[in-house]
């Protein structure tokens, strides 16, 4: 048992930053102190909170640490490691009111979130499977091979009113049951994260911090429509995303959680209970690499790509379910959609039900950018208004300038003015407004923001025009 636990973030924005010089650091000071067998450092995910970075938590203090630098580790080791004192300076502005000192659950930005897609983000090491179990990991896998039948898996699905999570907002247990009645020898199942919306980091964030929760959910799929295969189509551009899948496929195979016969084949034989001799369930995960094009985060040319041909969308139907991947029946969904897969599970559709709006049901992950104070990574119930997003988890305009507008969806969305900020966010009522949920892409333009600015954004190109 450790006294202490470091968290440091391990997520591309941090880690553009030296976050892993930071945790280098730690590591070498701790052992200098003779406290490496009572403190342990932990390389997590994304916390979310982007514009504090590097961030460093210390547990069980719950201690936030933002814009640490190399130099400030020796400081926090001797002071707050050692003697128990917390360094005030080097604390998260908004963890510190008055004399109180608060844990990072207590901050602005975190008080009105909800985390269930991220849940997991943050808290453990994404590269140890270990900790992904400790935190409930397989058991959704477990529960629904060992006491569910595929038809029960999906009515639960469809009972949760779970809507896509990549722009659609199709029902997610209407498409599992449509590609488990579909005819065909062989089944797919297709994890879209190609994320190529302008300003987005939802999925590669899950991926880099919880990439378990993404491949129990993909299984969970697989045996509700009858695959035995799955494909993660992820961007090139996602190094630490693509490196810490490869090895949580890894670690998966390793425990029998992954390949022929899950739960009996690891080396770990009656992993999580479950019956020693296996569930008879074979599937299997493999990465497929996009080259950055936008369009190949449209479904059908996503197939088209790892099939080896050009990305190109065709017309639809027949619909993926019907005839995906090489001609057969496939399902796709993104991974903030498969995220939430097992805890649904685990936890049940009325207690999904019970967060967001009844025609939008559980939570959103957004990246939150632009002319806002606090950048980064929110997850908020359906029905949370613009104007809490903004203000309250935003942290509101820099400099005290006015809230102009907000663009959500993407190139295909649209902007919601100034007048309108008490708009509930969920799927209807965006479109309503002209503008749509999309991935979860959220740029905050301000009183000085014009629309050559927003076409410089998302087209990268210039424009001679000035705002005038």
């Amino acid at each position: 048992m450790y006294r202490a636990h470091v968290l440091i973030c391990g997520g591309t924005g941090c880690t553009s930053s030296s976050s892993d010089k930071i945790q280098e650091e730690f590591e070498l000071k701790i052992k200098e102190k003779g406290l490496d067998k009572e403190i342990k450092v932990v390389r997590t995910g994304c916390f979310g909170l982007c514009e504090a970075g590097p961030i460093v938590i210390v547990y069980p203090e719950g201690a936030f640490y933002s814009h640490v630098k190399v130099e400030d580790v020796e400081e926090i080791v001797e002071e707050h490691l050692l003697k128990g004192r917390i360094v005030k300076r080097l604390l998260y502005k908004g963890a510190v009111e008055e004399d109180t000192i608060k844990s990072i659950n207590e901050i602005g930005f975190y008080k009105k979130q909800k985390r269930i897609a991220l849940r997991n983000c943050g808290v453990i090491n994404p590269e140890d499977i270990n900790e992904y179990i400790a935190f409930d990991g397989y058991m959704a896998l477990g529960k629904v091979l060992t006491e569910m039948t595929p038809e029960e898996v999906i009515q639960v699905i469809k009972d949760s009113g779970l809507r896509g999570r990549g722009g659609g907002g199709f029902p997610t247990g209407l498409k599992w049951e449509f590609t488990a009645k579909a005819q065909g020898d062989q089944k797919y199942v297709l994890c879209n994260a190609d994320e190529g919306d302008p300003g987005a980091f939802m999925d590669r964030s899950i991926l880099e911090g919880d990439p378990h929760a993404v491949l129990e959910a993909m299984a969970i799929a697989g045996y509700a429509i009858g695959a035995n295969q799955g494909y993660i189509y992820v961007r090139v551009e996602y190094p630490i995303a693509v490196q810490r899948l490869e090895i949580a496929i890894n670690q998966a195979r390793e425990k029998g959680l992954l390949g022929k016969n899950i739960f009996g084949t690891g080396k770990e034989k009656g992993l999580l209970g479950k019956n020693i001799f296996g569930t008879g369930f074979d599937f299997d995960i493999e990465v497929r690499l996009g080259a950055g094009a936008f369009v190949c985060g449209e479904e059908t040319a996503l197939i088209a790509s790892i099939e080896g041909q050009r990305g190109m969308p065709r017309n639809k139907p027949p619909y993926p379910a019907n005839k995906g991947l090489w001609g057969k029946p496939t399902l796709i969904n993104n991974v903030e959609t498969y995220a939430n897969i097992p805890q649904i599970i685990l936890n049940g559709a009325e207690w999904f039900r019970s967060v967001g709006t009844e025609k939008s049901p559980g939570t959103k992950v957004f990246a939150l950018g632009g002319k806002i104070n606090n950048t980064g990574l929110v997850e908020i119930p359906m029905g949370t208004t613009l104007r809490e997003v903004i203000y309250e988890i935003g942290g509101g305009i820099p400099n005290g300038k006015k809230f102009k507008a907000v663009q959500t969806g993407g190139p295909s969305g649209g902007c919601i003015p100034a007048e309108l900020i008490d708009t509930p966010i969920e799927y209807d009522t965006l479109v309503q407004l002209g503008s749509m949920m999309g991935s979860g892409g959220m740029i905050v333009m301000d009183e000085d923001t014009c629309m050559v600015d927003i076409a410089r954004f998302f087209l990268d190109f210039t424009v001679e025009e000035s705002c005038g």
